[in-house]
């Protein structure tokens, strides 16, 4: 049975917006969890390593998933496996448990980023205007709200694991009720490889989006570590620079469509590595509530573009098909989402952590220079 565009756009959106509740939420309670677990920031950054193993891992995998059984299965999948990773986090009673958990939650991460993203893609297509940028729009709505739970639970002095529990229980009930209205892209005659190397404007736009969540990853998992030491932020105050990110991330989504038909591509990535920068430099001159939460609206705003631009351009690539284009350009990028933390993890114990802020800074400023380069 053939459903409505608009039918499959919410069942597509669901998926987008569940996504990132999962992961948002393990977000909002990494303080709580490296204080649980008496963790320094340099031993945080290194389990936080674990992140990334679990993507090398689903590469393959997942390059193979989608390309041979359809995006539509493994979206189902791996959503319900991030779920249950998540609650493990929660379970997890020291740093080793805590870093296979973590491997755990990486494979199944990158395995829903590419197949939720062909999804995404393949929903645009019924439509004459650009909308995945909406769907980013979605995702970042959902960490926002996620980020807000994660916020009351700490207020509440909620242990993880039955927040955790609770968000993988809804995030189920989402797969089973979405499952029939997603794309069933299978296709038992594609001879189309699991894993193509990209052309080198793939990899271009890879570049740009790798910089671009390098900041996004750190954002995710240091905000509210860097409002608790830094910032001196106490109880509540302590996610405000994540709700603050998360929020104008989610607003600028929304608006991204519009302001790249009007202005153009490479004007919109130029314009938010520049409002990413500006906001860092707030973040790290001014080490104040008031102006660190400033700081991290504006790194919201410039990171909210960025990866629904590239995935948009990559799914109309030329000399690859749209799920071969996005699994490359989405391995090169999602990188950056992972090994970010980590590497501000170590930065932070040779020089501080609101000094490590400015490797950040370089990587927002490369966003520019990419974004000048790219031929789009």
């Amino acid at each position: 049975m053939k459903y409505t565009p608009k039918v499959i756009r919410i069942a597509v959106s669901a998926m987008f917006f569940m996504a990132g509740l999962v992961f948002s939420s393990w977000a909002s309670r990494i303080a709580t969890i490296q204080q649980k677990l008496h963790l320094s920031d340099a031993a945080l950054g290194a389990v936080l390593f674990a992140l990334p193993i679990g993507l090398i891992i689903s590469l393959p995998i997942s390059g193979w998933a989608v390309t041979k059984i359809g995006s539509r299965k493994v979206v189902a999948a791996a959503l319900a496996l991030y779920g249950i990773a998540l609650v493990s986090l929660g379970l997890a009673t020291n740093v080793y448990a805590l870093a296979g958990c973590l491997v755990v939650f990486g494979l199944a991460s990158n395995a829903v980023n590419i197949s939720v993203n062909t999804q995404g893609v393949a929903t645009e297509a019924m439509y004459p205007k650009p909308i995945l940028a909406s769907f980013h729009g979605l995702w970042s709505l959902a960490g926002f709200l996620g980020a807000g739970i994660g916020t009351l639970m700490i207020g509440q002095d909620i242990l993880p694991a039955p927040h955790f529990t609770a968000i993988a229980i809804i995030t189920i009930i989402a797969i089973v009720i979405c499952w029939k209205y997603l794309h069933n892209d299978h296709s038992h005659e594609d001879s189309t490889p699991a894993f193509v190397m990209p052309d080198k404007s793939l990899i271009t736009l890879g570049l740009i989006a790798f910089c671009s969540m390098v900041v996004e990853g750190a954002m995710f998992d240091w905000s509210v570590v860097y409002f608790k030491k830094i910032v001196h932020a106490h109880g509540a105050w302590e996610g405000a620079g994540y709700t603050a990110g998360m929020g104008f991330m989610a607003a600028g989504r929304f608006v991204a469509d519009w302001f790249s038909h009007k202005f153009g591509l490479k004007r919109t990535l130029q314009l938010s590595g520049a409002l990413s920068a500006t906001g860092l430099l707030i973040v790290v001159i001014f080490p104040y509530l008031y102006p660190a939460i400033i700081g991290f609206m504006f790194v919201g705003a410039g990171i909210s573009s960025v990866v629904p631009m590239v995935y948009s351009a990559a799914g109309k690539s030329t000399t690859m098909k749209a799920g071969a284009a996005i699994a490359a350009v989405s391995t090169i990028s999602f990188m950056g989402f992972l090994i970010g933390p980590p590497i501000i993890g170590f930065l932070s114990e040779a020089f501080t952590l609101q000094m490590s802020f400015l490797f950040l800074v370089a990587m927002a400023i490369c966003v520019v220079v990419f974004s000048t380069k790219a031929k789009v």
